[in-house]
């Protein structure tokens, strides 16, 4: 995710990287550029078509595309939005699950402080690479409790980690070490974690209908193809620029929108989760150390 100061806006016009819809969409809009020219040359100078064309249809037709494109700039938001709130929401949950077992545990528990600061870790990485389509088993923290080879094997790596954390909350509460409303207290707090991962699936499972997209990658190339026919007449050779300006503003929203609307990828726009991730490291291994506890107790 790129990270900006939007109060330099004038800087931001000259800006270019490698995500800027102006870079990919060059080619394609040389390629309109020239269409167009012999669409224009042809008319002026071969048929000398210079009047009877008119704007009125593509003036319509470009209020329904306006309006089409701002409902899909909007529901690929809502999409980028909703991603970064359960992100935010797991960052609370692991502070909130490591501070209550950090309470709930004897002062002199360093093993199971241990397997779960590096369990809530582990389960936010995996979840990091499971919405990306590939975990890097090397980020994972293992311990004895959950060999490499098994989750090797797994096709749904969180689901292992959050059982294996439901496991140590059982036997913890078996062998007396918290009582059963602690016990209960936990299992709601891995089962905000497992909804959560759940939540990210369905955005990530769920594209925008093929059909909707379809409509609109149709309606945008028609729209611009046909420029042309309204434009020579009142623009002549200055259609050429015209439609090439049109075409890089209407393709670019879309290119946007399809790049927004899936958060969780690695595109310049896309959450950063790396940095998400490595926060709640931190975060809980400061709650599970020993001179956190200390501070708190006073010894």
């Amino acid at each position: 995710m790129i990270k900006y100061n939007p109060k330099k806006w004038f800087s931001l016009i000259f800006q270019f990287h490698r995500s800027d819809t102006f870079r990919i969409l060059l080619p394609s809009m040389i390629l309109i550029g020239l269409y167009t020219a012999g669409f224009t040359y042809l008319e002026l100078e071969v048929v000398e078509w210079r009047d009877g064309a008119t704007t009125t249809v593509h003036s319509l037709l470009g209020i329904v595309l306006g309006l089409v494109l701002v409902f899909r700039t909007n529901s690929a938001y809502d999409r980028w939005w909703e991603g970064r709130k359960l992100w935010g929401a797991l960052i609370n949950e692991t502070r909130n699950m490591a501070m209550k077992i950090q309470a709930f545990l004897p002062e002199d528990d360093l093993h199971n402080r241990q397997f779960f600061s590096k369990y809530i870790t582990n389960y936010v990485y995996a979840m990091k690479g499971h919405l990306r389509g590939k975990i890097n088993l090397a980020e994972l923290e293992l311990m004895q409790e959950l060999p490499l080879q098994e989750l090797e094997k797994a096709k749904h790596v969180p689901n292992i980690i959050a059982t294996a954390i439901y496991i140590k909350c059982n036997q913890l509460y078996r062998r007396q070490l918290i009582s059963g409303d602690q016990f209960i207290i936990l299992d709601k707090e891995v089962k905000a974690l497992t909804d959560i991962v759940g939540a990210c699936e369905r955005i990530k499972n769920t594209p925008i209908p093929y059909s909707y997209s379809l409509f609109m990658k149709k309606f945008i190339f028609i729209y611009t193809m046909t420029m042309p026919l309204g434009f020579i007449t009142s623009f002549q050779y200055w259609t050429i620029p015209v439609v090439m300006f049109v075409f890089y503003v209407l393709v670019s929203i879309e290119l946007i929108a399809e790049e927004i609307e899936e958060p969780f990828g690695v595109d310049s726009n896309d959450l950063p989760m790396e940095e998400m991730a490595l926060r709640i490291k931190h975060n809980v291994r400061e709650i599970l150390s020993n001179t956190h506890r200390s501070l708190v107790t006073g010894h």
